[in-house]
């Protein structure tokens, strides 16, 4: 018997629930603080890399390369409310956070992980990129076609937001 498994065995139950909790919680912040790395790292490659007018494509005109700066939300929708945005990004880090100490299921510490991670990133670039404090733009620089141009937070958010909604249709509670 491994040394963790001796001691999990002269645990009480509730003991190792508890264990098994903060495990999950380690997990979410963990998962969290890497998908900020990575999104805060590739936009770092990005703007060392891309120019504003110039798209390298990567699958023919289906999803390129090109930098862009969004002052707005989803498709530069709201570009005068900035502000508001990083009040909303900062509003959900610190709402996952807190749900990251409550969580009681493996998916649902990988979901609240990654969207924590990603509303991180996104709250840093509004609270300190150009133009000034709390008026960032996003760094983007996931061309989708003519659609939109995104970044790795973005694909992040609605990968995690199908997961949530698979996890809520199957009933697997928080």
């Amino acid at each position: 018997m491994t040394p963790d498994a001796a001691a999990d065995a002269e645990l009480t139950s509730g003991e190792r629930q508890q264990r098994g909790r903060w495990r999950l919680t380690a997990g979410a912040l963990a998962l969290g603080g890497l998908v900020l790395l990575i999104d805060q790292g590739t936009k770092a490659w990005a703007e060392a890399t891309l120019t504003v007018s110039e798209r390298l494509p990567l699958i023919g005109d289906l999803l390129g390369l090109q930098l862009a700066y969004n002052p707005g939300a989803a498709f530069s929708f709201g570009e005068g409310s900035t502000w508001v945005f990083a009040l909303v990004a900062v509003a959900a880090t610190v709402t996952a956070i807190v749900f990251a100490f409550r969580v009681r299921h493996p998916g649902w510490a990988i979901v609240i992980g990654a969207l924590g991670g990603a509303a991180a990133s996104h709250a840093g670039d509004r609270l300190f990129r150009a133009p000034g404090f709390a008026q960032g733009h996003v760094v983007d620089f996931l061309a989708y076609g003519n659609w939109f141009i995104g970044n790795v937070a973005d694909v992040v958010i609605v990968t995690a937001a199908i997961a949530g909604a698979l996890l809520m249709i199957r009933g697997n509670e928080n």
